[in-house]
């Protein structure tokens, strides 16, 4: 690790993440999948090993949906994305509040009447790029529980901190926190 970056091998894909202050005694390593096509695949392929049969993929907005997607393109070929506001063609949607690692606020996550058909009665995985706190996937559960989707699994590319002691997720590569020296 350099002062400013973490240098890591995901999926056989060697990266640079930056080093992000989250407050006056953590940082993080960020890692953004948006846009690194060939780490999304072999992520992906490299989960779908890992990870129980299912029906639906099921992630939050927004860092989690390529890998959501191409999870579900080189396997079920279905997926679902709980959104952060509601959208003009949600209709009855659900709603969770979460706090995650990296937002300063409490969001929402929503789903629609259309995703409770995508999701009632079927083997549902859970994905999303990054497991920490497990807040973000502790919200997506309670949606799928609220549409009678069947949680099969849960899985990530990184499990930062504690989370890479978690029994009930699969994940590629462990992940450090840096916590800062305190004077």
């Amino acid at each position: 690790m350099s002062d400013q970056y973490y240098h890591m091998t995901i999926a056989g894909c060697e990266r640079d993440l930056p080093i992000c202050p989250i407050d006056e005694n953590l940082d993080i390593a960020g890692f953004i999948m948006l846009g690194d096509v060939e780490l999304t695949e072999r992520a992906a392929a490299s989960l779908l090993e890992k990870c129980p049969p299912h029906d639906v993929v099921v992630t939050a907005e927004t860092k989690g949906i390529p890998l959501c997607y191409e999870m579900a393109r080189q396997g079920c070929r279905k997926y679902a994305v709980a959104r952060k506001s509601v959208k003009a063609y949600m209709r009855n949607p659900i709603h969770v509040d979460v706090k995650s690692i990296t937002t300063d606020h409490v969001q929402q996550l929503f789903l629609s009447e259309e995703d409770e058909k995508v999701l009632r009665g079927k083997r549902v995985l859970i994905v999303d790029d990054v497991i920490s706190t497990g807040e973000s996937l502790a919200a997506m559960e309670n949606l799928v529980n609220q549409y009678g989707g069947n949680i099969v699994g849960r899985a990530c590319v990184l499990a930062e901190g504690d989370a890479k002691d978690r029994k009930d997720i699969v994940y590629l590569e462990p992940l450090p926190l840096f916590f800062k020296n305190k004077k």
